[in-house]
């Protein structure tokens, strides 16, 4: 009785723990991590973190400029004159001029990123100085604009650095990190596979030493968690590519264990359904 509720209890503080884990990491919500010092004219520029390629190392992000009342014309609402906007420390320095009687569109940008996918799920990875520029104009005059950041992206934690103290125009870094829910939910989808291959061995072996009897649909159940191991892995969090740490000393090994326990599990079937006469 004692092991029970104490089982239940564990069951409960796991699941606790976990929702605390998920509401800390932001629920997945929108969030602003940055906001620049703001303008006269009222123009912004937003960075909005999207996604991240953990194999490849690149940042996906939207850039929307928002130009204030001095850029526009006051009948038409739109440009005035020709607007730039220039990203640096992206794959390729992205520029993108919107002409007069336009409105500016979203650009979108790869930002390239430093860090090694090999240490899932508590990899980490940082950019380089990101700053984004406004110009106007064919004098390409320099247009001061509220930068703002935000974190779209689900299971991570985004921390932005702003690069020289007390300069309010010296660029960003950005330094991301899995969340502690996420790498929870991969240690639980890990533990999963893992109790998978106990238990198959476990019946397994005490069938075979004739400690309980042969169940022929078990063999059924056996093919079944054989078949369940990819797509558990395929359900971890932001996979890391196959041949990955886990695919070593994890993936493959529930798989050889399984096989074994099949194996054994036949053997009974031979020993124990012998054709009558």
């Amino acid at each position: 009785m004692k092991l029970a509720v104490a089982s239940v209890l564990l069951f409960v503080a796991a699941y606790v723990g976990s929702i605390v884990l998920y509401v800390d990491s932001g629920m997945g919500h929108p969030r602003r991590i940055a906001d620049g010092p703001a303008p006269a004219d009222g123009t912004k520029v937003t960075f909005d973190i999207e996604d991240i390629q953990s194999d490849n190392s690149v940042l996906r992000a939207n850039i929307t400029v928002l130009p204030g009342p001095a850029l526009l014309d006051p009948d038409t609402h739109t440009l005035k004159e020709d607007l730039s906007v220039v990203a640096t420390s992206v794959v390729s320095t992205s520029k993108r001029t919107w002409p007069s009687g336009t409105l500016p569109d979203i650009l979108p940008v790869s930002v390239t990123l430093t860090g090694d996918v090999a240490d899932w799920p508590f990899d980490s990875y940082e950019s380089g100085p990101l700053a984004m520029q406004l110009f106007s104009g064919p004098a390409q005059t320099p247009v001061p604009a509220k930068s703002t950041l935000v974190d779209r992206l689900l299971g991570w934690k985004v921390e932005v650095n702003r690069l020289g103290a007390g300069n309010e125009r010296a660029p960003y870094r950005l330094d991301l990190y899995r969340s502690p829910s996420t790498a929870a939910f991969a240690v639980v989808i890990l533990g999963v596979l893992v109790a998978l291959a106990v238990l198959a061995l476990f019946v397994a072996v005490q069938t075979f030493r004739d400690r309980r009897k042969f169940q022929p649909p078990m063999t059924t159940w056996y093919a079944a968690m054989l078949f369940a191991v990819m797509p558990l892995r395929g359900a971890l969090p932001d996979p890391p590519p196959v041949g990955a740490w886990i695919d070593v000393t994890v993936v493959l090994w529930v798989i050889v264990v399984l096989v074994i326990s099949l194996t054994l599990y036949v053997a009974c079937w031979w020993r124990h359904l012998k054709p009558e006469g």
